[in-house]
């Protein structure tokens, strides 16, 4: 866009702001979809609300007045006061009250709350004062910066009394982790017959609301589906949509009282695929008598993220659990302890050697790279997660970017899709070279690997240079197509050399080996790691 066209449309953006609110001068506070009326710290704040809101889960509880634990921006579509593109609006806070009805407008279906300690309601008209408009952040403990999900026991199991001295315990955990803008965020699930997420990791931004949620929970009953709610909560419950923070590790804390009625081993798996850190909480360990009825009397070590003690923890009853409540939060918060939160989807670094020599022509380079977009596409790429980086080669060698150039999904797949093709002849074990000493230069061992596609014979030694990649801990996947020799490609590859080795006649069967190579790439990450 042009300076000129820029300078238009901020013009019009104020010109909008300043109609709406009238000449007084008042700069609207930008917030997220997930900023909620308890986050703010005065009466009459205007705020500028981000488009498509309403495209994400965001809580609204009430109709017209909201409870302040509401997504403001969320509410404000609802009301009807803001329409889905976004724009500035003025929050009233209001004292709390009994009974906000669910209601679907605007596209958005808000839920019913019994009662809140505060409310707020959405206008577009002028504030009756100039206001200094700031954001309440509670900062939370900035050396817990979790992502906890916390699994609770209401089974009938339990039973009603043990079940509200289970919540106590849980409130009491959850102010001593001191939740936060940039602290842990704590979300809850019931297991029961079927799972029930009660609060997202979102919803509660402030200790005394948290404990206050959780204090209000209602008992279920029903059979005690452990391995249903870990289920549950490993495929939905971390996702961006529902509040997961990219890069934060993630913890699942589960409460057993006594046994589980069904299967753990299945649903840990994921867990554990997922990065995902289980803990197990078990209380009241079942009797000699009680034994025959447990299904497995090693659900807890075939539960948790590793069976080392570190992630199982044992109350001997729910009375007197204070004393408890210290020492599992500071386990909880234990970065280095939290041995599940590297996968092969969030550690590795993977560099793309590209033959862009003449044989392969423009429409099969763009089939090369769009195979490698797939690969890139199954790897959670951020500045803390997983990297790739792309060097191609003909004679010479092209550094098209490294890995630590693009720090989100987005931007590296459409930097794959930019490169510029070559031409040129095939000298694939100096590009092996260039890249070894280029490209992962800043890396440490144990995740890097390198992706070698190439379609022809190479015109120098491939052996040499492969090995020097692989001694300085580089694993190399070889890919070939059309006419490359087997041989070339298995002197590439790593050990076992089958496993690391891949052809395809034509470069339309390159998308059928995606699949395959990062399924390889993850089984090498977890055998060294």
């Amino acid at each position: 866009m042009s300076l000129p066209s820029v300078l238009l449309s901020l013009t019009a953006f104020l010109f909008h702001i300043s109609s709406t609110f009238g000449s007084e001068s008042i700069v609207p506070l930008p917030v997220s979809c997930v900023t909620r009326g308890a986050d703010l710290m005065e009466d009459g704040a205007v705020v500028l609300c981000p488009p498509d809101c309403s495209q994400f889960r965001m809580s609204v509880f009430g109709t017209g007045i909201y409870a302040s634990i509401s997504s403001l921006c969320a509410a404000a579509v609802h009301s009807g006061v803001l329409r889905p593109s976004g724009g500035p609006v003025s929050v009233h806070k209001l004292q709390g009250r009994h009974n906000y009805m669910s209601s679907f407008a605007h596209g958005i279906q808000s839920q019913d709350l019994s009662r809140w300690t505060s409310s707020f309601s959405i206008t577009t008209k002028k504030p009756l004062k100039k206001l200094s408009v700031k954001k309440a952040l509670t900062g939370g403990n900035k050396d817990c910066q979790m992502d906890i999900a916390i699994v609770i026991d209401s089974s009938n199991n339990i039973g009603q009394r043990r079940f509200n001295l289970q919540k106590n315990f849980v409130a009491k955990l959850a102010a001593m982790l001191k939740v936060g803008a940039t602290g842990p965020h704590v979300g809850l699930i019931q297991a029961s017959d079927s799972p029930r997420t009660e609060f997202l990791l979102t919803n509660y931004t402030q200790s005394k609301e948290l404990v206050f949620a959780i204090k209000e929970l209602a008992y279920l009953g029903g059979d005690t589906n452990t391995g249903k709610a870990i289920m549950h909560t490993a495929e939905t419950f971390f996702t961006l949509e529902n509040g997961g923070r990219r890069g934060h590790p993630r913890v699942m804390m589960v409460l057993i009282d006594g046994w589980p009625s069904d299967d753990l081993e299945q649903a840990a798996m994921l867990a554990r695929e997922s990065g995902i850190n289980v803990f197990v909480v078990s209380v009241a360990k079942p009797a000699p008598e009680e034994l025959p009825m447990v299904r497995d009397n090693d659900f807890v070590k075939k539960a948790v993220c590793k069976d080392n003690g570190f992630f199982s923890y044992s109350l001997p009853s729910w009375f007197s659990t204070t004393k408890h409540v210290k020492p599992l939060s500071q386990r909880l918060c234990l970065l280095d302890g939290l041995l599940c939160s590297k996968t092969c989807y969030n550690s590795v670094n993977i560099g793309f050697l590209i033959d862009g020599s003449s044989s392969v022509s423009h429409g099969n380079f763009q089939l090369v790279l769009d195979f490698l977009a797939g690969i890139a596409r199954s790897f959670d790429i951020s500045d803390v997660g997983a990297r790739v980086g792309a060097v191609q080669f003909t004679y010479d060698q092209r550094m098209e970017f490294g890995l630590f150039d693009h720090s989100n999904k987005e931007d590296a797949i459409n930097a794959l899709k930019r490169i510029s093709y070559m031409s040129g002849g095939t000298a694939t074990g100096q590009a092996i070279s260039y890249t070894t000493q280029k490209l992962f230069r800043r890396t440490g061992p144990g995740r890097n690997f390198l992706i070698v596609v190439t379609d022809g014979q190479s015109y120098d030694d491939v052996r040499g240079p492969a090995l020097t990649a692989q001694t300085q801990g580089i694993t190399i996947f070889s890919v070939g197509v059309a006419w490359a020799p087997m041989e070339d490609l298995k002197s590439m590859s790593s050990e076992p050399k089958d496993s690391h080795t891949f052809f395809t006649r034509e470069f339309t069967g390159l998308t059928e080996l995606i699949p395959a190579v990062v399924r390889g790439i993850c089984r090498d990450f977890t055998e060294n790691n």
